[in-house]
């Protein structure tokens, strides 16, 4: 590998890095439009659809695109001069947006999916809406939303792959630079493979523990 073994070693950290930091926010985001999307405030409804409708109609690769170039071109008109868009933070902020418009569909029919028996429960028992939501309706919406879910995070850690289009040092990059330098595309792109393959098993592993360990109510 002519000394790239290291280099992947902090691709790898860096990849990592960017799937953990775009989930949780994504999560986060997906989590909170989900549940403004069932309010009933049908303005607020229509954002939240409109918002995921874009999101998932556009590829990922072109938001990654748009959010580095569309972000370098603002900071270079609010400073004066030119402000280049961290690769990295660009790649967390577009994987964020995609992670969340899919996250958004996946809460929300989980949410749809709880019987509304739990939540008229729950209100005979006093609980105010954030008791219920904590108590009752959350934890059953995760257990129903978890297989699907789980799909979402291996789809980003694949999508990481795309942001070294902006010249984020991910594995993508450091195999194509590697590829380029010793003439050995073969070795290197089964290298990359290999550690794609082996974040994609762990998660895959990681989420069919979690749905094991927590199955839904009533299987």
């Amino acid at each position: 590998m002519g000394g790239f073994t290291t280099q992947f070693v902090v691709a790898l950290i860096v990849t990592i890095s960017l799937a953990l930091v775009s989930g949780c926010l994504g999560t986060a985001f997906g989590l909170f439009l989900a549940i403004s999307k069932g309010t009933a405030q049908p303005r607020l409804n229509s954002v939240v659809t409109a918002y995921t409708t874009v999101v998932r109609g556009v590829p990922e690769l072109l938001i990654i695109l748009l959010i580095y170039f569309g972000g370098t071109t603002l900071a270079s008109k609010i400073a004066g001069r030119y402000v280049e868009v961290n690769a990295f933070t660009a790649g967390v902020i577009a994987l964020s947006v995609v992670f969340s418009g899919y996250a958004t569909e996946v809460f929300r029919g989980a949410i749809a999916a709880v019987p509304a028996g739990q939540t008229e429960a729950a209100k005979s028992l006093g609980l105010n809406a954030w008791q219920r939501w904590m108590f009752v309706i959350g934890p059953q919406m995760l257990r129903l939303a978890l297989p699907a879910y789980g799909n979402l995070w291996i789809s980003l850690f694949k999508d990481t792959a795309l942001v070294s289009i902006v010249g984020l040092t991910d594995i993508m990059r450091v195999a194509y630079v590697g590829a380029g330098s010793l003439r050995a595309p073969l070795t290197f792109y089964l290298a990359a493979s290999a550690l794609y393959l082996s974040l994609t098993t762990v998660t895959l592993l990681s989420i069919r523990l979690a749905e094991r360990r927590y199955p839904a109510l009533g299987r």
